[in-house]
């Protein structure tokens, strides 16, 4: 845009020197201010970064990717380069899933898709990622304006929609089923499914979306008074879904939209959501990547520190019919899911045995020499002997100090008859 700008201006001042009425020159002086303007206000404009073709390990300022690629020199992921290759949908851009959003997009995620119906609004500054200027836009809007200046190499698909309504749930299903990307085996388009959503509803419909395609997602939440969440690993067939374990207040037949009262609404705290979303971004780099245990069931709580985990297994009467699809589907394949986990067990145990050198190469050049051998050495003799003529004032303490034994002294009976005198004349007087 400088360019053309700059064109513009050489262009005015030949049309200006070509002119011979001068009563043009002010007209066309205005013109150059109002193009210097724009340009000077160009200029102040953050230019975004160009796309990066392939990740690199190169450590220069000029690499987004260097810390990250760390991790796989460093041993802790195999192929970090992968993440480019996954798609990760989440439901719900709010106080969890907006900060997710970013992670995730830090991290440098392939694909990103959006939902969320909601609009920007200055009651969400308390939070993160949203900025002031951006009140009045859609949630999903404003994260695609703010996700693809911090790194345009991922691709962002948003959808501003309610997934609780007929349609909204139609379109929802449709583009998780979307495999444009990356084609791979099943109905699914995604490789993971994050549910950020703050209500029952919402949850129950993702919910029933995964079971119906068979697709694992995790479920995060916090509590009203800001000081708790979770997040949680769902697998259909495998583990419970969110409708085998049903809230306490659910279950108990309570409708969440009573629960709700004019001028009130729940506390919210950056912090708590911030931890949250944390967490749950970390265990989807786990699943994604293959490395370190992800969590079944994470807790937090604030006010105690207090992260409590749990399993849960899935509800065989659970009231979900696509529920208990999965989980008959999943007991029919154990058999062959638990051989090939036990091959794979096998397969390790066999390469860690594999012999290994004493040392690896390191940068140092330390090594270890087993060629020479320690010399077997008397015990008695001590390199620390005095020369002839000197003795020790102090004991060594290696020797043992043996102490005279007193004589013992024997009673004879003799002795005795003279004391049983004795105490006879003290009784006789």
């Amino acid at each position: 845009m400088e360019v053309e700008l700059k064109e513009m201006l050489e262009d005015l001042e030949a049309l200006k020197r070509t002119l011979s009425d001068p009563s043009h020159h002010d007209s066309i002086a205005k013109l150059q201010q109002h193009v210097e303007r724009i340009s000077d206000l160009a200029k102040s404009v953050p230019s975004r970064r160009s796309k990066v073709q392939d990740m690199s390990a190169e450590v220069v300022d000029s690499n987004p990717y260097s810390r990250l690629m760390a991790l796989q020199r460093m041993g802790i992921v195999e192929n970090y380069e992968r993440i480019r290759e996954f798609s990760v949908a989440i439901v719900g851009i709010g106080g969890v899933g907006s900060v997710a959003a970013e992670m995730l997009t830090r991290c440098g995620i392939g694909r990103l898709l959006l939902y969320d119906y909601d609009k920007v609004e200055l009651a969400n500054m308390n939070r993160l990622f949203f900025r002031p200027e951006q009140s009045g836009m859609t949630k999903t809007d404003a994260a695609v304006q703010t996700l693809s200046d911090i790194n345009p190499d991922v691709v962002l698909e948003s959808y501003t929609l309610n997934i609780t309504t007929v349609k909204g749930f139609e379109t929802f299903m449709e583009s998780l089923r979307n495999q444009n990307f990356r084609p791979r085996n099943g109905d699914g388009g995604v490789d993971l499914v994050l549910s950020c959503v703050d209500n029952y509803e919402a949850r129950m419909v993702v919910n029933q979306a995964c079971n119906e395609l068979n697709q694992i997602w995790m479920e995060s939440g916090v509590s009203e008074d800001a000081v708790s969440g979770h997040i949680q690993l769902l697998v259909p067939g495998e583990t419970a879904c969110f409708a085998c374990v049903p809230p306490l207040i659910v279950a108990s037949g309570v409708d969440e939209r009573t629960l709700k009262r004019d001028g009130v609404c729940a506390a919210s705290l950056p912090t708590t959501m911030g931890v949250v979303a944390g967490l749950l971004v970390q265990n989807t780099l786990k699943f994604l990547l293959k490395f370190g245990q992800v969590s079944p069931y994470l807790g937090y709580n604030a006010l105690k520190d207090y992260f409590p985990t749990m399993e849960m297994k899935p509800n065989l009467q659970c009231s979900n019919a696509a529920c208990l699809e999965r989980q008959k589907e999943y007991i029919l394949t154990k058999p062959a899911r638990d051989a090939a986990a036990a091959k794979a067990k096998m397969e390790m145990e066999a390469s860690s045995a594999t012999e290994i050198p004493i040392h690896a190469d390191n940068e140092w050049n330390i090594s270890v020499d087993d060629s020479y051998d320690i010399e077997k050495t008397d015990l008695t003799s001590s390199s620390d002997a005095l020369p002839e003529g000197l003795t020790r004032e102090l004991p060594s303490a290696d020797e043992f100090q043996i102490l005279p034994v007193p004589e013992e002294t024997s009673t004879s009976i003799d002795d005795l008859e003279e004391l049983r005198r004795q105490l006879e004349a003290l009784n006789a007087d």
